[in-house]
């Protein structure tokens, strides 16, 4: 027989003490009531009056209640005046006559009023003491609640919902989902591993750059194979207490081993993983203390519980080497930046509730987006959506969606910023300079667009694209890069002369330079020092400051300055010599800057139509 199911007991006491507060508030108010409450409207007269004109024979009756006279006069059915006799003697002492026809009817006096009087006296105190107690009560209750649970998980639970987000949601990343379809398949059919004696990988560690999608593939892991979800970011184990954040780690995996199978899913792993005693992250014990606690969950003496914990991180190479090894995240999950294809398959999903015109080609935004996540590909929709919907427009078309692109990649136009014709005049052979450059040395990559406009920080901008995905890059293109960021600073040189540099070229110097530093240290592609590598590691924090630890000596330091300031240099003077063999066209693309303010990759096809590659800008040191 199916019983009735009873509330809470907590609940109870708590409608209970809810009644009785509200109980005593309105006994309270109503005691309030009665005494202020305004009594019956009375015209107020003089004792001696009402005691002439009894006498005379105008007043019907006289009511005496203690020193209060109550009125009643001829041709009247109840008191209308009200009077004060003096105390301590009758009314017929004050002077009202013997045998007079007026009724005198004498009562005790009330001790209604002096008794509610002296009742709110006590009673109003008490409720006021009472509710103060009460509401001091709840507050320490509520405070109790929130140090019990203190040491309890944060993580939210996912999974159960009507709306589960499966592998066909998710477009692009098919490496990434074939590796983790065997944990699906685990969770859903765990006997048929069991039986051959196969254990699924106790953790799977999603490791790939911001955006693209680890998030979602673990959410898409739960909703395949339809078991519970728990979600908790890094940072929220640690707290400034030591202890909670090991106690919340305890309190997760207990809940998620009530409900196996299930998914532990822990974003941003790196905020409570970094390797021990690096004094990265904090270094404090707390961290420390939840890392160890963690090391514990995924590898005690517990087996068969049939949850798998995903994690994803950015920077897997700060990771402890504890939590990476067998045992702990067995499985390491690479999720690249997407190719083309699945560029356009993911716009494609972003675009799926979007209304566009016929002029739009996803296609084409795929093949100039290279480089870009999911994420940026998402807020390129967006970006495009919100333009049109600006424009008071129904549909997006392909110039929003070129706008919004190099919105996203390069910063809105700063079209606010006024420029004196010095100023701009400047700013065109300085980008016409980068554009000449990058348009004529063999392996640099095509000119997509060039404009004297502001754009994000900068004073103008001139735009690069690969025509297709790369993977790789050699010494010659990287040199072609150095050259077309020099081509700035010498536009300005051959224009202005050399002491008519200014600093519009900055940014462009500290890309260079950072580009000729990585060829060198991490890419092995010096002349003397070919072939070695000088990686630096971040060393550690000495008080606000990070060091590095240099696995080379002060003679190998300065010979890698050489280096780098030999592939500047070579930079510099392969741009100088197509700049100053192509002045004409340099003139000219300036010139069409400063009428057109921005100029697209086929405008510049026509206007350098006669700059040459020169012989002497072949030559590579």
């Amino acid at each position: 027989m199916a019983t009735k199911s009873k509330p809470p007991k907590n609940k109870i006491s708590n409608w209970a003490r809810l009644g009785l507060f509200w109980a005593i508030i309105i006994m309270a108010g109503l005691t309030i009531f009665a005494i202020v409450s305004p009594q019956e409207k009375l015209k107020d007269v003089p004792i001696s009056q009402v005691i002439e004109r009894a006498n005379k024979g105008d007043i019907k009756k006289i009511e005496i209640q203690g020193n209060d006279v109550r009125v009643t006069p001829k041709g009247q059915e109840k008191a209308t005046e009200r009077s004060m006799k003096e105390g301590g003697s009758s009314i017929y002492e004050q002077g009202l006559k013997q045998g007079t026809p007026t009724e005198v009817d004498v009562k005790p006096p009330s001790q209604t009023g002096e008794t509610l009087w002296n009742l709110a006296i006590i009673i109003i105190p008490v409720v006021l003491i009472a509710a103060f107690f009460m509401f001091m009560m709840r507050q320490a209750q509520g405070q109790n609640n929130q140090a019990l649970g203190f040491g309890k998980s944060k993580a939210k639970l996912y999974g159960l919902d009507k709306e589960k987000v499966v592998f066909d949601d998710i477009a692009g990343n098919d490496a990434a989902k074939q590796d983790l379809e065997e944990v699906v398949d685990f969770l859903k059919h765990p006997k048929k591993y069991q039986e051959v004696g196969a254990k699924i990988p106790k953790g799977v560690l999603l490791v790939g750059s911001p955006g693209t999608g680890k998030t979602m593939l673990a959410r898409a892991v739960a909703g395949e194979a339809n078991v519970p979800f728990f979600s908790i970011s890094g940072s929220e184990f640690v707290e400034m207490f030591v202890g909670v954040g090991a106690s919340r780690v305890r309190d997760l995996f207990a809940k998620a081993k009530k409900n196996a199978p299930a998914i532990i899913f822990i974003d941003e792993i790196d905020a409570v993983g970094r390797k021990r005693g690096s004094g990265m992250g904090g270094g404090h014990d707390e961290r420390e203390q939840t890392l160890n606690q963690i090391l514990v969950e995924m590898d005690g003496f517990e087996t068969g519980t049939n949850v798998i914990v995903l994690a994803a991180t950015n920077r897997a190479d700060v990771l402890d080497p504890a939590l990476l090894r067998p045992g702990r995240f067995d499985r390491r999950t690479n999720i690249m930046l997407p190719e083309r294809k699945d560029r356009e398959a993911i716009l494609k999903v972003h675009f799926k509730n979007k209304p566009t015109d016929n002029t739009v080609d996803l296609d084409k935004l795929a093949a100039k987006t290279a480089g870009s996540s999911g994420a940026d590909l998402a807020n390129i929709a967006n970006e495009a959506a919100i333009i049109a919907a600006r424009d008071n427009r129904k549909k997006i078309s392909n110039a929003d969606l070129t706008e919004a692109f190099e919105k996203v990649a390069i910063g809105p136009e700063r079209k606010a910023k006024v420029m004196s014709e010095k100023e701009k005049e400047l700013t065109a052979y300085h980008e016409a300079g980068h554009a000449i450059v990058g348009h004529v040395l063999p392996d640099s990559d095509p000119v997509h667009k060039v404009t004297i406009i502001p754009r994000g920080g900068t004073g103008g901008v001139t735009w690069f694209l690969p025509p297709e995905d790369k993977s790789y890059t050699n010494v010659y293109e990287f040199k072609d890069i150095l050259a077309r960021a020099m081509g700035g600073r010498i536009a300005e040189k051959i224009i202005y002369g050399a002491d008519g540099i200014t600093t519009g070229a900055g940014s462009d110097l500290r890309k260079a330079t950072e580009i000729a530093r990585d060829m060198i240290i991490e890419q092995g592609m010096g002349t003397k020092l070919r072939d070695q590598v000088f990686h630096e590691d971040n060393g550690g924090m000495v008080f606000d400051k990070i060091t590095h630890e240099r696995p080379y000596s002060d003679d190998t330091a300065k010979e890698i300055d050489r280096e780098v300031e030999s592939l500047i240099k070579e930079a510099a003077r392969r741009a100088e010599i197509v700049l100053t063999q192509n002045r004409k066209s340099l003139d000219v693309l300036a010139k069409a800057l400063l009428v057109e303010e921005t100029i697209d990759d086929a405008n510049v096809e026509k206007l350098l139509k006669d700059a040459k590659l020169p012989k002497e800008a072949k030559l590579y040191t």
